[in-house]
């Protein structure tokens, strides 16, 4: 059942040391706030589960939160390369990174999956390429009926799922509109949830035809952090900032220039998660 309360004391409940941690978000609603609190409580040994890692994950990366990947594309989106992932995956800087490599399909089934309580995901796919060849939880299962292959990969379960979403009202449901991805999915495969939002309201009102509502009996803990999104951005509130992923590429090339950045702007800026639920 859904709990309001701050995000530092949401981090400190359902993110553990070790825990198999998946933050999603497609372009949108992109959880940049729940990461940096994670960050900030130096939670380490952690496996990152998203379908595309970019900003946030580098960032976790490079602080020495992760001890593996699992994922289907990683990059800084429009602009390159992910440098503190590519450091740990290249150089073990700050320490080894483990990955594991899957397609944007075998995710987002994988994902399902778990939400439906199955071992694994059945699908039509790596027909024709290598990546089974490099990633061992790439299987095979004959169909039963047909005599058919199919390609297999284990079901995500992730420990505790984060997200970031507009809103949610007094009884804890929690409303996505506008571009969605596996949020939904990820909640309801994960053992525990975190969901920041931007605001809390008494009803949702007007809905657009994709929204997605998550039950109040589906969700573990929410906090209230406006622009809990950003630099990614939050449809109907503010627009995604582009000029900071540019900016991003530079600031992350140079592991002093990252940790000064990241001292400045997410270790001092603690009180962005003591913001209590109104």
């Amino acid at each position: 059942m859904a709990s309001f309360t701050t995000l530092r004391d949401a981090v400190a409940a359902h993110v553990r040391d070790g825990d198999v941690v998946a933050m999603e978000g497609f372009t949108h609603l992109i959880p940049f706030a729940a990461g940096h609190e994670i960050i900030r409580q130096g939670r380490r040994d952690l496996t990152l589960v998203r379908m595309t890692p970019d900003i946030i994950y580098d960032q976790m990366i490079g602080m020495g939160c992760a001890r593996k990947l699992v994922f289907s594309w990683g990059g800084n989106p429009g602009v390159g390369s992910l440098h503190r992932m590519r450091d740990a995956v290249e150089n073990q800087w700050p320490h080894r990174l483990d990955i594991e490599e899957h397609s944007h399909a075998a995710m987002a089934n994988a994902y399902e999956a778990g939400a439906a309580n199955l071992p694994f995901a059945v699908m039509r796919g790596y027909k024709g390429v290598t990546l089974p060849e490099v990633n061992p939880n790439i299987r095979s299962v004959t169909c039963p009926f047909t005599g058919e292959v199919l390609a297999a990969v284990p079901a995500v379960r992730p420990d505790v799922a984060v997200i970031h979403a507009l809103r949610a009202d007094r009884r804890g449901n929690v409303l996505i509109e506008g571009i969605t991805g596996v949020q939904k999915e990820a909640v309801l495969a994960a053992r525990r949830s975190i969901v920041t939002v931007e605001e809390i309201v008494e009803d949702f009102g007007p809905r657009s035809p994709n929204a997605v509502i998550l039950p109040h009996w589906t969700v573990g803990a929410i906090a209230v952090v406006p622009r809990g999104a950003h630099p990614s951005y939050a449809h109907g509130y503010y627009k995604r900032d582009n000029a900071f992923y540019q900016a991003w590429d530079a600031i992350a090339r140079e592991r002093d220039a990252f940790l000064a950045w990241m001292e400045e702007n997410v270790m001092k800026r603690a009180d962005l998660a003591l913001e209590p639920a109104r």
